[in-house]
C-alpha cells in the first residue's frame, strides 16, 4: 500500500498519498470538501492527482517538439488519447513533512514519447485559510521539454445533489471540444450559453467537461465557489500561472453513480497543447516552473 501523509491545521484535515501526489482526503470540520478515495484502494477517476508534465488529452498521443515526432503511450483507449501526463502511476518521495506541511518530489522522464526530464515538487500547507498547492517543475535534463501541470480535485459543496449547487467562477470563453474525443475546436464566448457561471446560479441538469479561458484576476488570483442549498460551500483559488481551468460534472453511463462531486482543475495550458502550442511552457534546461492553488470552506 502506498505511503500516505496527514497534515492539520485550523480545523482542517488533509491526507495526501505517495501514489500521483494524490489529494485523498480534504475536510473541514469533518465536513468533505473533496470527494475521497479509500486507502489504499486504486484512485478512482484520478481523483486529487497531480496531472503532470501535461494536463488533460493529447490527441493520439502524438506531437511534434524541438522539430522531432514523439509517440506517447495511449492511456485512454476509448477516445484514443494521452490523458494527465506521466507522474499520476508514480509513487512520490516524502522530503519534508510536519503536522502542517508535506513536500513529494518525482522525477518524470525519459519515457518513451517523453525524452525528457524534469523534477516535479508538490508543497502542500494546510492553516487556517485552507489547504494550499504549489507544484514546481525543474528541467534537470539537457533538452528543453514541454511542460504543464493541473490538480485534479473532485470539489464537494454539501449533502444535496450536485445539480442543486450554486456555481460561480470568473472565465468568459469556453474550449468548443468535438463530443467524441473531447479535443478542442474552437475558443467560444460564454454569453447567452449554459456554461456561462460569471454569476453565481445552479448547475442544474447542465453537463460539462469542458475547458474556460479569460479567466478574471482580482489582485493576482482567480476564484471559483461552489455553494450548498444548505449553505455549506467550498472555494478555490488559482494564481495567472494557470489561465484556463476545466470544468467537468463527473458525469457517468448508469448504473455507475454520476455527478458525485464537480472537477475543478485550473490548467496552464488547455488541451491538446503539446499540438496547439497555446500556452505550452517551453522549459529550458535548469530553468522551474511554479503553478499554486488553494481550496477552503466557505
Amino acid at each position: 500500500m502506498s505511503a500516505e501523509f496527514t497534515l492539520s491545521a485550523g480545523g482542517y484535515t488533509a491526507v495526501i498519498t505517495a501514489r500521483a501526489a494524490a489529494l485523498r482526503v480534504l475536510q473541514f470540520e469533518g465536513r468533505d470538501l473533496v470527494v475521497p478515495f479509500a486507502a489504499g484502494e486504486p484512485i478512482p477517476d484520478y481523483r486529487g492527482i497531480i496531472a503532470a508534465p501535461w494536463p488533460n488529452r493529447i490527441a493520439d498521443g502524438h506531437y511534434t517538439f524541438n522539430g522531432v515526432g514523439q509517440q506517447l503511450p495511449v492511456n485512454e483507449p476509448e477516445r484514443q488519447t494521452s490523458l494527465h501526463g506521466l507522474a499520476f502511476p508514480l509513487d512520490w518521495t516524502m522530503k519534508e513533512h510536519d503536522a502542517g506541511s508535506l513536500t513529494l518530489t518525482c522525477v518524470v522522464g525519459p519515457a518513451a514519447g517523453y525524452p525528457f526530464v524534469l523534477e516535479l515538487s508538490v508543497r502542500y500547507v494546510v492553516d487556517d485559510a485552507g489547504l494550499h498547492s504549489t507544484v514546481t517543475a525543474r528541467n534537470t535534463g539537457h533538452l528543453a521539454a514541454p511542460y504543464g501541470v493541473c490538480p485534479h480535485p473532485y470539489l464537494v459543496a454539501g449533502s444535496a445533489p450536485l445539480d442543486e449547487w450554486v456555481l460561480d467562477f470568473p472565465a468568459d470563453s469556453f474550449l468548443e471540444v468535438t463530443p467524441d474525443r473531447l479535443l478542442p475546436v474552437a475558443v467560444a464566448a460564454v454569453d447567452g450559453h449554459a456554461y456561462d457561471f460569471r454569476s453565481a446560479r445552479a448547475i442544474g441538469s447542465t453537463e460539462i467537461d469542458h475547458a474556460f479561458t479569460g479567466i478574471a484576476f482580482d489582485g493576482g488570483l482567480a476564484r471559483l465557489s461552489l455553494r450548498d442549498p444548505a449553505g455549506t460551500g467550498v472555494g478555490m483559488s488559482w494564481d495567472e500561472s494557470c489561465p484556463w481551468l476545466q470544468i467537468h460534472t463527473a458525469d457517468k453511463p448508469a448504473p455507475i453513480p454520476g455527478r458525485l462531486g464537480l472537477a475543478v482543475e485550473p490548467m496552464t495550458c488547455p488541451p491538446d497543447a503539446f499540438n496547439s502550442g497555446t500556452n505550452l511552457i517551453r522549459l529550458e534546461p535548469g530553468a522551474s516552473h511554479a503553478a499554486r492553488w488553494s481550496i477552503y470552506a466557505l
